[in-house]
């Protein structure tokens, strides 16, 4: 029979691609009829008193992230066909489904012949006709083919091994590796040993080498690997290469969020592990918008996630002092922050979503532009560190440029179709990119990866601790803006300006702490490429 063809996406899904029987591994005692089409793995046991549509079983392909032939040992003349699934199922006092991990493994044994090595060969070459046809179909889910370029050249793998509660290797030896290896992607770990250390190598690595960068860690590893890929001369090029995020930290913003965008009930822990991961060997992606924030001192930075002032930031910042406890420190945080509320009087201004007239997508500019804003905008690379010389300067500015055009420098007044909030009092102000601020804080519900938009909050003075309290319970669901509290403002937006006047002050961009000052921001939609299923 002819291999089926990974090509074909249009034919209908029923139709049976190839059949075969075959015996369980153990004992050789119970037979099955297996039969492939390009949507699932039918399984029927023949061997019973009485064959049932219990005795069917069907094994859907989306779920499954790969397969392999294995020879049998030793006097053993069959060969083993093995198949990876991770299917949605509820567990035993469990709320809701969650992606769990099954093998499959069914052993074939062709008449023998006289020839023992000529047997064996038989055998294993038949099985390894279903793998490649098993692993040829895993995509067509709907007319989709997953990525195949992972097989190609790779993934380079970063771990922080002290990040959350310094669990990320054991997470690594524990379910990641099986994981790549059960898909057949090759990778390179990478172990990082220090702060920036993600953002140094990134900044000058061949990426040529991979085809994805993944990171194992939380959210500040990415947060330096998306800022390395931006300092780099190629940036334009560079931000294409697709990053990955696997929860190994204590947020996990993030990784929550993508798990949230497949629409699949809320995760924690080692589920939302084996979900990203599954969703890793996939290997679908998406477009990722970034967020270029400019602070006072001319420094240019890239978020993914969120810009944090007031209570959440301070929260996110103390909580350093609870990391042994994992995601709980964030709880702790938040409670004695409550206890002790602060208030802090700034500025805001925002240029809502729905008066943006311009196209969305990323604005690319040369050197010579007419505007005088875009020229002097143009005169920074995309990360424009003061310590950067003269002629990384001058090298950095001959390539395109990602210009913010709806931002002008920070002296002058905000443009006119800008709304202006009154100068006043705030207990936070939280700019969201993402719908997961932690992984238990659904902050944006509808936000999505790449849907070009600042989700702006904010919490103004005069707001009681228990409501305060009762407001970040409800975001734990994604409910909070259904309890109709008068001091919690939601808005919309393509840019934003925040002055802080209270002094000191704390300030965090994707939970890494910043330059306190005024600040201000625009959203950048699909410049980079996520895997996100």
């Amino acid at each position: 029979m002819d291999e089926p063809d990974a090509s074909r996406q249009n034919e209908p899904a029923a139709r049976a691609l190839m059949h075969g029987l075959f015996t369980d591994p153990e004992t050789g005692r119970v037979t099955y009829a297996l039969s492939l089409s390009d949507s699932c793995l039918t399984v029927q046991r023949i061997t019973s008193p009485a064959s049932s549509s219990r005795d069917t079983e069907r094994l859907e392909l989306r779920d499954c992230v790969g397969s392999r032939a294995q020879p049998g040992e030793r006097e053993d003349h069959g060969a083993y066909l093995c198949a990876y699934f991770y299917p949605n199922r509820r567990r035993w006092m469990g709320w809701g489904p969650v992606r769990q991990r099954e093998e499959r493994r069914f052993r074939l044994a062709l008449n023998a012949n006289d020839d023992e090595d000529e047997s064996r060969d038989a055998n294993l070459r038949e099985v390894e006709r279903w793998a490649r046809a098993i692993r040829n179909n895993i995509g067509h889910t709907h007319g989709v083919l997953f990525s195949e370029v992972y097989r190609t050249r790779g993934v380079m793998l970063l771990v922080n091994p002290q990040s959350g509660r310094g669990q990320a290797m054991a997470l690594y030896n524990g379910h990641v590796q099986r994981m790549l290896s059960e898909a057949d992607i090759p990778h390179t770990l990478v172990i990082t040993e220090h702060q920036n250390h993600a953002r140094d190598l990134v900044r000058s690595a061949d990426l040529t080498q991979w085809s994805a960068v993944v990171i194992l860690s939380g959210d500040g590893l990415l947060f330096e690997v998306v800022n390395g890929l931006m300092d780099r001369e190629d940036w334009e090029k560079a931000i294409q290469t697709p990053v990955g995020i696997l929860p190994g930290g204590s947020g996990n913003a993030l990784a929550a969020s993508i798990h949230h965008y497949t629409r699949a009930p809320p995760v924690w822990g080692e589920d939302l592990l084996l979900s990203c991961g599954f969703l890793l060997c996939k290997g679908l992606t998406s477009k990722l918008d970034l967020v270029s924030i400019r602070l006072s001192s001319g420094l240019r930075l890239f978020s993914f996630l969120a810009l944090a002032w007031g209570f959440v930031a301070d929260v996110d910042i103390e909580s350093e002092q609870f990391r042994q406890i994992g995601a709980y420190r964030f709880l702790v945080s938040t409670l004695v922050r409550i206890a002790s509320l602060r208030i802090y009087q700034g500025k805001l201004a925002y240029l809502p979503a729905e008066d943006e007239s311009e196209s969305n997508a990323a604005s690319f500019s040369t050197p010579g532009s007419s505007s005088q804003t875009q020229r002097t905008l143009d005169n920074q690379t995309p990360n424009n560190c003061a310590e950067r010389s003269t002629a990384e300067q001058t090298s950095a500015d001959s390539v395109g440029q990602l210009v913010d055009h709806l931002l002008v420098p920070l002296d002058q007044p905000v443009p006119q179709e800008w709304t202006v909030v009154k100068e006043q009092e705030f207990v936070l102000v939280l700019a969201m990119f993402q719908s997961y601020l932690g992984e238990d804080l659904q902050s944006a519900p509808d936000a999505r990866a790449d849907d070009g938009l600042i989700h702006l909050f904010y919490v103004t003075a005069g707001i009681s601790r228990p409501t305060l309290l009762r407001l970040f319970r409800a975001m734990q669901s994604g409910t909070h803006l259904d309890y109709g509290c008068p001091h919690l403002v939601y808005r919309r937006a393509r840019a934003l300006r925040l002055e802080p006047l209270t002094r000191p002050g704390v300030m965090t961009v994707d939970g890494e702490e910043v330059e306190y000052g005024p600040v201000q921001a625009q959203v950048h939609r699909g410049v980079a490429s996520l895997i996100a299923g």
